[in-house]
């Protein structure tokens, strides 16, 4: 997509459009124009039910004749919509050069119709192009990429009978949720593989000892052999739109 405006960014309160957002297209490029650099402060950022989650990006854009401006710096969801920027400021570092920053605000809590919806977690690109005052121009519509996650929380290992004698059976119970966007709550994490993971009392690693599969609620529940005294706990790998979760662990000596 090769944007042509007068503007150099929009400033003021987020806007999610998610009937005018464009399927990435690759991007496009003519003349010597380049982007020497395109950061992003998190690669991933994980949003809760609350709590609002900042980003930023920041640009160089180089070309021999100067940039002009830089345009359009706006993220776009993996399911089209729309998030502009909050805040931006631009310095010309060279005659050739310019490079800018745009702050963003990420939220979750439904007090507007900017924020964040469940369809929304995923992969998020970059959609920006710099022109130069000869005519040149560069657009990036897909390549820099980062993923905007739903919050997974693991509740405190629950490991019984305590204290259990050597050889015995425990008992063992958690309940994975992750952060549901449309009404803001945490919400069971229905089949969804969790580790069951087991530190020795002295060790400083935990071992993994048998993957279980949530329930329809997200809770979980299994049994273990009780060997030897230690700490039980959950892990969450997490997936493509869900952070990674560990639960708080659960000491259990032997009588």
């Amino acid at each position: 997509m090769h944007i042509r405006t007068a503007v150099v960014a929009t400033v003021g309160s987020l806007a999610l459009l998610p009937l005018l957002a464009p399927t990435a297209q690759a991007d496009d490029h003519k003349g010597d124009i380049v982007f020497t650099s395109v950061a992003f402060s998190k690669t991933t950022v994980n949003v809760g039910i609350s709590e609002t989650q900042k980003l930023t990006v920041t640009a160089t854009a180089k070309d021999s004749s100067g940039i002009r401006m830089m345009v359009g710096l706006k993220l776009v969801s993996s399911d089209s919509r729309i998030q502009y920027a909050k805040s931006y400021t631009c310095t010309r570092p060279t005659s050739t050069t310019m490079k800018c920053t745009w702050s963003y605000s990420l939220e979750p809590d439904r007090t507007d119709y900017a924020d964040l919806r469940n369809s929304s977690a995923g992969t998020w690109h970059l959609d920006l192009e710099a022109s130069a005052y000869d005519g040149d121009y560069y657009t990036l519509d897909s390549s820099a990429t980062m993923k905007i996650k739903r919050y997974a929380k693991l509740a405190t290992t629950q490991a019984t009978p305590e204290p259990v004698t050597k050889g015995k059976t425990l008992t063992v119970t958690g309940t994975l949720t992750r952060a549901d966007w449309n009404t803001n709550t945490y919400t069971g994490f229905a089949a969804q593989k969790v580790a069951l993971q087991f530190k020795k009392s002295g060790a400083s690693t935990y071992t993994t000892v048998k993957t279980v599969t949530t329930d329809s609620a997200g809770k979980l529940k299994t049994t273990a052999t009780a060997n030897t005294s230690g700490t039980w706990r959950w892990h969450f790998a997490g997936t493509g739109t869900t952070s990674s979760a560990t639960a708080a662990g659960d000491g259990v000596a032997l009588k």
